[in-house]
């Protein structure tokens, strides 16, 4: 059997939000599966869908730079939110970001590419800023969208200062119609997007074990309802659409009014315009997502619980 180690609890307990004693049944259960046991608990109602939001941690900045038909968005991570609002800091971010714009959103482009002014490139004076900064830096993505007619809208959430923030959001729309209805549209959009963390743009995109997963936690939790298989099933496609809708960019409603599936907000955008209007992609990127803090106290504690 496989030993449920402290460090396995605090891994499953940061990604359900469930209580330590759940998540060391749950590891039993499934053999210190932790996607397995995230399922099973899921399966048991002690558990949502797997989110790391409120559990992620990094300080620093994500900034957007945009020339219309291309847009990229950066994250820069700093130790402390302090060195964050440092306005020597927020011009490394913005240069980084115009430099990301020139190369596409290409990552390694941008590392390796002319840092403005200072004679070296992009990696070596995020090293230098370190020394005279005084923290830890890194520049950590870079994400670029293009379109050939139409304009890749931009949007930062919690702005510290125009086109910085903590998250950044990029829509493409390929069309011909008029640029200012396009960006009017694209920004409402990216809102859109920043309050709903998407999972796809649309069905067909998403990752066929994330909807083969989901799909199985559903039958069986449907299951314990004691209900025969023919209306399992039916309730299965019910709660799969409902799914879509949480997740899917193109099925989700409109948070703008409230009603409104994204999709058709689209066609009536097109219907207006007197052209057709596609959203051909879309980017999130939150800042510190997927960066843990250390909780070295909280690692004591499942130790003492778990037995090791």
């Amino acid at each position: 059997m496989v030993q449920i180690t402290a460090s396995l609890v605090k891994e499953l307990r940061d990604k359900s939000g469930a209580g330590m004693m759940d998540c060391k049944n749950a590891l039993k259960e499934t053999d210190g599966d932790v996607e397995n046991a995230m399922d099973w608990l899921r399966q048991k109602g002690i558990a949502k869908a797997a989110k790391k939001s409120g559990r992620v941690a990094a300080e620093g900045l994500v900034a957007v730079a945009s020339n219309g038909t291309t847009s990229v968005a950066v994250e820069v991570n700093s130790e402390t939110d302090f060195v964050a609002r440092n306005e020597a800091f927020q011009n490394i971010v913005k240069n980084i970001a115009n430099t990301a714009l020139d190369n596409g959103g290409d990552y390694e482009a941008t590392l390796a590419a002319d840092y403005p002014g200072s004679g070296r490139n992009v990696k070596d004076e995020v090293v230098e800023a370190i020394g005279t900064i005084g923290e830890n830096m890194n520049f950590r993505q870079s994400i670029g969208l293009s379109v050939e007619n139409g304009v890749v809208a931009t949007y930062i959430h919690n702005a510290v200062t125009a086109g910085l923030g903590k998250i950044a959001v990029l829509v493409a729309l390929e069309s011909k119609a008029d640029e200012s209805t396009l960006t009017a549209l694209g920004k409402q959009l990216a809102m859109h997007v920043a309050a709903t963390a998407p999972l796809a743009l649309t069905i067909d995109d998403l990752d066929p074990k994330a909807v083969e997963r989901e799909r199985n936690v559903l039958i069986e939790q449907a299951r314990e309802s004691g209900k025969p298989d023919n209306i399992i099933e039916k309730m299965i496609i019910g709660r799969m659409a409902k799914f879509y809708q949480e997740v899917v960019f193109s099925e989700q409603t409109f948070i703008i009014d409230g009603e409104t599936k994204i999709s058709k907000v689209i066609a009536n955008a097109s219907k207006d315009a007197g052209t057709e209007i596609k959203l051909t992609g879309y980017t999130r990127l939150e800042l510190g997502a997927g960066i843990e803090k250390a909780e070295e106290d909280f690692a004591a504690e499942v130790a003492a619980v778990s037995g090791n």
